[in-house]
């Protein structure tokens, strides 16, 4: 009696939660009915203004006033003159009737730090979209990448927002600082280059799905659960079912066959890569994932961007989804709903990478 007491209070929990989190979905739908959909914008950060700026003001403490100025007016002359140089170019571009005036190629960074089901690609398509319709031939991209892998679809779908650089001839580099595992490295191979930082942890080249089961708990104290489905492998391993042999079987013939798709990808991006030495789940470090062939260089996306800054404009590109008081408030709510129900119900009937 004791344990049904103390069921009953956890399930009426469970149930005061639920409907709080429905009444607040509730609320902000209505209120995004009356509003319309909330739009983003794009957000461009000159990095090499910034880096010019970091270097200015540690001069200021190293150098005297008259090496400084002196430099400051040989600067700005040049500065004159380029700008002289390009709106002589834009007149004749006008007077011919031809307004396409040439510009020197850039590196756009994008940063990319994904969660377990991969929500930030949203974001990427639009920047990656954004970049497509005004590359030139030279243009490069960079993605400073973090992520330790989710749910195949979101990250299946986000590998292909860059395979779209890649389709379209843009140069595309992908720094790890810290991890880009799993799904996380089907994202990564599809880079010309990949860098990663000495200690950053590569690779993880396999697939996972678990979930508790709690059927003996319900037979011992006589509870019974009923699961009706229609189509003989329409769900197959169960939180509160009791599983069978047969249904284990065919989610481990799933996750296999997830696991050649996996590989499959991976060849078609890197093939010299030895799978079968690399695809066994495991994860290394920069230095081990070098001399494997998982990635290309020795470097963190500091040193990159900091080399590129010196010789070219190096542009952030960041899309921002503006927010509505509505989804403000019920942020914290919807968190907490996708974890539990990403952890504990989508892991065990959807494959992890």
């Amino acid at each position: 009696m004791e344990f049904l007491f103390d069921y009953g209070l956890f399930l009426a929990k469970v149930a005061t939660v639920v409907v709080a989190i429905v009444g607040i979905l509730v609320l902000v739908k209505a209120l995004n009915g009356k509003h319309g959909a909330a739009k983003g914008e794009l957000e461009i950060t000159d990095l090499t203004e910034q880096y010019k700026d970091t270097v200015s003001q540690l001069e200021t403490h190293l150098y005297d006033d008259a090496l400084l100025k002196a430099r400051h007016k040989a600067e700005k002359k040049d500065e004159k003159e380029k700008e002289k140089a390009r709106q002589n170019e834009v007149k004749k571009a006008a007077k011919s009737g031809d307004l396409k005036v040439e510009r020197e190629p850039r590196l756009f960074v994008l940063d990319f730090k994904g969660s377990i089901d991969a929500k930030e690609v949203a974001s990427l398509r639009e920047e990656v979209s954004s970049i497509l319709a005004i590359a030139i031939e030279g243009d490069e991209v960079m993605v400073r990448l973090e992520s330790g892998g989710g749910m195949v679809h979101g990250y299946g779908l986000a590998s292909s927002q860059l395979a779209r650089l890649k389709d379209a001839g843009i140069k595309l580099t992908v720094s790890v600082d810290k991890v880009a595992a799993s799904g996380g490295y089907m994202m990564a191979c599809i880079g010309d280059s990949i860098l990663a930082a000495p200690f950053a942890i590569v690779g993880s080249i396999g697939v996972v799905a678990q979930l508790p089961n709690f059927n003996k708990v319900l037979k011992k104290h006589d509870i019974e659960f009923e699961q009706l489905t229609a189509g003989e492998y329409k769900r197959t391993l169960t939180m509160f079912g009791e599983n069978s042999d047969k249904a284990r079987e065919k989610f481990q013939e799933e996750l296999e066959e997830t696991h050649v798709l996996f590989k499959d990808f991976i060849h078609e991006y890197r093939p010299d890569l030895e799978l079968e030495k690399v695809a066994t789940g495991e994860h290394w470090f920069g230095k081990q994932a070098l001399k494997l062939g998982l990635i290309d260089t020795i470097s963190t996306s500091d040193d990159y961007l900091t080399s590129a800054c010196k010789d070219r404009e190096v542009l952030l590109v960041r899309y921002v989804q503006k927010k509505k008081l509505a989804e403000k408030l019920a942020g914290v709510a919807g968190e907490t709903a996708d974890n539990v129900l990403l952890k504990w119900i989508s892991r065990g009937q959807r494959p992890i990478v």
